[in-house]
């Protein structure tokens, strides 16, 4: 039982939201606008293009129309920030300084606080009663970047992980299922290639409290994928690394996954390892330096690390899988994280699904635990 979430609390999870009222508990919601803000908030900002386009006048050509720049849900728009576009130009380190200037003195009013808060949530999903069976709960709540064959084939594929180990499995793209109560009967909370900044403040404390006390999380693929971070906590200390870009040259590439959990906790279905077609997710910094276990491993001798914009991708020893926990003992949280899951067809590969449900069971603290036959 989760240290903290109470057999009291469990009891309301059944209770009625209230009316819905404006979210004005956004982590920005009264921020002065920088060059940090999501590229998005910029842009819905009754003054914000101009005051960018007085500086850089061709910045975000194009993003209003094509990537989401309203702010509402998904956008592109929401995972970039206005210093994101500013480092790929040549001319961007000289005009940071202006548009600062320019973006810190936009009045935040609360039509404004209202406005960037929109694609957030206070709706609490009604959940289906607990059957006496091990629960997951699955997260969808995507602002950012929404790959739907990837969503639909990662949601097709927990499901048959779910009916053969016996789980119960509840899916929502709801934020308000972030509180004590609902949390408090799932073994693991399972982010299915969410991008995005997605809780609330109250969400996101309800959450790490919930992971810190015993919890589990399974992040995978998009889930660890956005190109900026809006929750330091999120992106440094639960996945303890940020990803930096993938290859583009060609975007799919045929790597060799190989199997390195040193206890052998969670492995692909008994393989050493095998050859896999993906999209291979590259990181600022090895997660195993910040006390993670790597689980997986890929050989960058397989393919070119080979950005957009013809950067490097390499990081050497490429962690592409790993696990943590949080805490000593039983009332240790775990997470794991997979980057693998771009390609639909993975999830339907044999050892790839097979490392995505033993990850997923460890993450519930179920060690070693196998298919119903």
């Amino acid at each position: 039982m989760l240290r903290a979430f109470t057999a009291a609390a469990l009891l309301l999870a059944g209770t009625p939201a209230l009316a819905a009222e404006p979210v004005r508990d956004c982590p920005l919601a009264t921020a002065p606008l920088s060059v940090a803000s999501p590229l998005s908030d910029v842009l819905m900002h009754p003054q914000g293009p101009a005051a960018l386009e007085s500086v850089a006048p061709d910045l975000v050509s194009g993003f209003t129309r094509n990537f989401g720049g309203g702010g509402l849900p998904p956008g592109f728009a929401n995972i970039l920030s206005v210093g994101s576009l500013l480092e790929v130009r040549p001319d961007g380190g000289s005009l940071r300084p202006a548009l600062a200037a320019k973006l810190s003195v936009l009045p935040i009013d609360d039509a404004f606080t209202i406005a960037r808060c929109a694609r957030y949530d206070h709706d609490r999903p009604a959940l289906p009663p607990a059957d006496g069976r091990p629960q997951v709960l699955v997260f969808e709540k995507i602002n950012g970047f929404r790959d739907n064959p990837s969503v639909d084939a990662a949601r097709a594929r927990l499901r048959t992980i779910a009916e053969a180990r016996g789980w119960q499995i509840v899916f929502t793209d709801r934020g308000g299922v972030m509180n004590e109560a609902d949390l408090a009967r799932f073994a693991v909370v399972v982010w299915n290639n969410t991008s995005g900044d997605a809780l609330t403040l109250p969400q996101r404390a309800a959450f790490r409290a919930y992971l810190e006390h015993g919890g589990g999380y399974a992040g995978i693929h998009g889930a660890g994928g956005d190109p900026v971070w809006f929750w330091d906590w999120y992106a440094d200390t639960l996945l303890g690394a940020r990803f930096i870009g993938h290859p583009g040259r060609p975007q799919f590439q045929t790597a060799t996954v190989s199997l390195v959990d040193p206890q052998g906790t969670i492995g692909a279905g008994g393989a050493k390892a095998f050859p896999l077609l993906e999209e291979w997710y590259s990181f600022d910094r090895n997660p195993v330096a910040g006390g993670a276990v790597a689980v997986a491993t890929i050989d960058e001798k397989d393919y070119q690390q080979i950005g957009y914009r013809s950067e490097s991708l390499s990081m050497g020893y490429h962690p592409i899988a790993w696990r943590k926990a949080f805490g000593q003992g039983p009332t240790a949280g775990r997470m794991f994280y997979t980057a693998i899951g771009h390609r639909p067809e993975n999830y339907d590969e044999p050892h790839a699904a097979a490392l995505l449900a033993e990850g997923i069971a460890w993450a519930m603290g179920q060690r070693g635990t196998k298919p119903h036959d």
